[in-house]
């Protein structure tokens, strides 16, 4: 999905624009070389698909000019499902910000640029993230707050939760997850 630098910054440039179209807002994403995570907060009942929808019809055909071919480069449809527990969707954040570390792109979160992570634990700004509510509600102050997000996540996921993310996204390569 992304060969480049730029590749990285034509996406997030394109996915802004349909989050400010169909109303969806990003709270945590990780961008990684063969697929996509993002917890989102949804506006209307169609606002995903039609951000996924968008974000299909502009950046694949950027892609197949870029690198000179053809067709889709998505495999099948984007998967979603519904984070209903605090403790679980400050999990998935956390779980979503350290996939590069998991993957072995990384050593430490902060050191790949295509993640919410800085934005969360430093402060950086980010123009696909909305803080959520329950990311607010860490402590009073934003220096605070980042030094609570940096110590949730180095305390790593347990084994356990790990499968059970495992499990919601299945083992398939190449595909957008949501």
């Amino acid at each position: 999905m992304f060969r480049s630098p730029r590749d990285y910054e034509v996406f997030i440039s394109i996915t802004r624009e349909a989050l400010l179209k169909y109303r969806l807002d990003i709270h945590a994403y990780a961008l990684m070389p063969n697929h996509v995570h993002f917890l989102t907060t949804a506006v209307a009942s169609d606002s995903i698909a039609l951000v996924m929808q968008a974000m299909g019809r502009r950046y694949v055909p950027y892609f197949n000019r870029r690198y000179q071919r053809t067709g889709g480069l998505f495999e099948g449809r984007y998967r979603s499902f519904v984070v209903d527990d605090e403790r679980y969707w400050m999990t998935c954040m956390r779980y979503i910000e350290l996939n590069p570390v998991r993957a072995g792109l990384v050593v430490t979160p902060d050191a790949y640029q295509w993640t919410s992570y800085c934005a969360h634990a430093m402060g950086a700004p980010d123009p696909l993230v909305t803080d959520h509510p329950l990311y607010l509600r860490l402590a009073h102050t934003p220096g605070e707050r980042f030094r609570s997000w940096q110590s949730f996540c180095a305390q790593g996921i347990p084994e356990t939760e790990l499968s059970k993310f495992r499990r919601q996204e299945g083992s398939e390569r190449g595909q957008t997850r949501v």
